[in-house]
C-alpha cells in the first residue's frame, strides 16, 4: 500500500488498484513511481500468476494530474511527462498476463494504463477518451493507432469522442465487456484458467505477440521460432501437452 496504489495478492492473483479517488485517480508523479515500483515487485514474485488493474470509486483515472503541472517550467513538465512513459512500460514488460478491469471512465494516461495491460475487461459503465491534443498537449498517439487504427484514433484526438464499452469492444480497444454483477466471478474465472497454465509458456507467448507485433512476417516466425526452442529446452513441455491431454478427455 502506497498514497497513491493499493497492491494485494490472493491464490496467484495480484489486484493493483489505483487508489486516488478524490481526484478523480488522475496521474500525479507519485503514482508514476508506484506504478514502476510495483510492477518490479509483480515481475519478480515468481507466485504471481497475472496482475489485474483497476481503481478506487466509479472513475477508472481521469487522465494526468493537471493541477501538479501548475507553476512547472518546461523541464519538470518534460520529466514528468518522462515518468509516465516510464509507468506504462513498467506495466507493458510485466512478464505474466496484465489485465485491466476499467468500470468507468478512462481519460488520457487511464487509456495509456488501460492499453498497455495485455487487455481490457469493461463494465457498461466503462468509457475512453484521448482529449489531449484539444487540451492543448501531446499524448496517447502510439498505442491506440495500433490497436485501433489511426483513423479511430485521430477521430478520438481530434474530436474528443468518447467510446463506450460496446463501441470499445466492437474496436478491438477492450476484450470482454461483462455486467457489473457478473464482473468478479468472471475475473475470478480468468484468474483460475491462467494459474491452471504453465507460467513459462504464457510468458513466452506473451514476448512472442509484443515483439512479433512489432516486426515482417519473417522476424515474428523468427521469434516464434526461438520461443519454442526455448520451451523444449525447459524439458517439461511434455507435463504440459499430458494435462492437456486429461482436460480434453
Amino acid at each position: 500500500m502506497t498514497d497513491t496504489l493499493l497492491l494485494a495478492v490472493d491464490a496467484g492473483a495480484a489486484t493493483l488498484t489505483l487508489n486516488r479517488p478524490a481526484a478523480r485517480n488522475a496521474l500525479n508523479g507519485a503514482m508514476c513511481a508506484d506504478l514502476q515500483a510495483a510492477c518490479r515487485t509483480l515481475a519478480a514474485d515468481a507466485a504471481v500468476r497475472v496482475v489485474f488493474i483497476r481503481a478506487s470509486g466509479p472513475v477508472f483515472c481521469a487522465g494526468a494530474d493537471l493541477k501538479e503541472r501548475q507553476g512547472m517550467d518546461e523541464d519538470a513538465v518534460r520529466a514528468r511527462r518522462l515518468k509516465a512513459f516510464a509507468a506504462y512500460n513498467a506495466i507493458e514488460s510485466l512478464p505474466m498476463p496484465s489485465v485491466a478491469v476499467v468500470a468507468g471512465p478512462a481519460v488520457g494516461s487511464g487509456c495509456e494504463i488501460a492499453a498497455a495491460c495485455d487487455f481490457i475487461v469493461a463494465t457498461p459503465a466503462a468509457s475512453f477518451r484521448t482529449p489531449e491534443a484539444l487540451w492543448g498537449t501531446v499524448g496517447a498517439t502510439q498505442r491506440l493507432p495500433r490497436i485501433l487504427g489511426k483513423r479511430l484514433a485521430k477521430d478520438m484526438m481530434f474530436t474528443g469522442r468518447v467510446l463506450r464499452a460496446d463501441e470499445a469492444l466492437a474496436a478491438g480497444l477492450v476484450a470482454r465487456v461483462v455486467a457489473a454483477e457478473e464482473l468478479e466471478r468472471e475475473l475470478a474465472s480468468i484468474a483460475a484458467t491462467i494459474a491452471k497454465a504453465p507460467p513459462a509458456a504464457l510468458a513466452l507467448a506473451k514476448a512472442c505477440v509484443d515483439r512479433g507485433i512489432e516486426q515482417d512476417p519473417r522476424g515474428a516466425l523468427a521469434t516464434e521460432i526461438l520461443a519454442i526452442e526455448e520451451n523444449l529446452a525447459r524439458n517439461n513441455w511434455r507435463a504440459g501437452i499430458a494435462g492437456f491431454g486429461k482436460a480434453a478427455s
